[in-house]
């Protein structure tokens, strides 16, 4: 089979490896598409956190079972790529997302950048009736739905998602199916356009904010969304950088603000997503807006990041 691995920063090598073998309890997979997400895009310009080379990057899958104890074979699926121990305080809590000693498929251990995978079955959600475009995407929509699980949206409240790379978009909309109503701070000027034009929003105004969601991991945005919350607002950090945060305490102390980290999903978010994709409430066409074929997979971290070629979402589609 064939798989792409990520060498070190900025280098890409395709080689040639032998199939996987599964054990009890686990599932030999067949990728079917890759999504392309921000974190694979800053693995491979070497600004990742809790990132290693060399790597087999991707974690936004449509997979085929191909050989199971469990599944039916043919039937597609997603899989949750959070590996955890079931054992740490986190997993105790039932917070298996944030598991002290979690494995990200893709980030920590190898991802599914290859023609087969084996997969524990327990991390693999069949998509029963989902087409592999929407099962590719409902491991970053499940990142926005956990964000705002964290936030806790009440109907009507004012929302500010600053950032519409993908994970903001999904957040807007998501929000905006919970009964939010949205703003988003956003730069660029093409995102920001497909924003007003897709999903309906308004780009945010000086107004205070009862929530603002990060999805930048900029350090400037995240330390300008501060000032944007309201007297008892909350900020949900879904976003991630490798520097420290800075703000004023007094002026976070006197808004007895509500400060979140929101790290990953649980399954309880992939399967709000799924009933969704399977409810008609969400689409996956208007955001796949670049396709690649395996053979172009060397050259698409370079073009994806071009402002000129105004990617929304980028998929490789490894497997008809």
């Amino acid at each position: 089979m064939q798989q792409w691995i990520c060498n070190e920063p900025g280098v890409w090598v395709s080689q040639e490896a032998e199939m996987p073998s599964r054990t009890p309890g686990f599932s030999l997979l067949r990728v079917r598409n890759i999504g392309i997400c921000g974190t694979d895009i800053h693995a491979f310009a070497g600004n990742q956190p809790f990132f290693s080379y060399p790597r087999i990057l991707g974690h936004e899958l449509a997979v085929e079972i191909v050989k199971s104890d469990t599944f039916e074979m043919g039937e597609l699926a997603t899989i949750i790529p959070y590996f955890n121990c079931t054992s740490c305080d986190a997993c105790a809590a039932g917070k298996p997302n944030c598991c002290e000693s979690l494995q990200v498929f893709g980030v920590h251990v190898d991802g599914g950048m290859r023609e087969y995978i084996v997969v524990e079955d327990r991390y693999i959600l069949p998509g029963k009736g989902l087409s592999a475009d929407e099962l590719a995407l409902v491991e970053p929509l499940s990142i926005a739905a956990h964000g705002l699980r964290r936030a806790a949206l009440k109907k009507g409240e004012k929302v500010l998602v600053m950032g519409a790379g993908p994970i903001g978009l999904f957040t807007i909309l998501l929000a905006k199916i919970q009964g939010a109503s949205v703003e988003v701070a956003e730069p660029n000027s093409s995102r920001l356009q497909f924003c007003l034009d897709h999903l309906g929003v308004t780009e945010g105004s000086s107004a205070a904010y009862s929530a603002v969601i990060d999805a930048t991991g900029n350090l400037q945005a995240i330390e300008s969304g501060f000032a944007k919350m309201s007297h008892g607002g909350k900020y949900v950090l879904i976003g991630l950088q490798k520097q420290a945060i800075s703000f004023s305490h007094p002026e976070f102390h006197k808004r007895e603000a509500t400060l979140m980290s929101s790290r990953n999903a649980t399954i309880e978010d992939f399967e709000y997503v799924m009933n969704l994709f399977r409810d008609k409430k969400i689409q996956a066409a208007p955001f796949i807006s670049h396709r690649f074929s395996k053979n172009q997979v060397s050259g698409i971290f370079t073009k994806i990041n071009e402002p000129t070629q105004q990617v929304i979402k980028s998929m490789i589609i490894l497997a008809e």
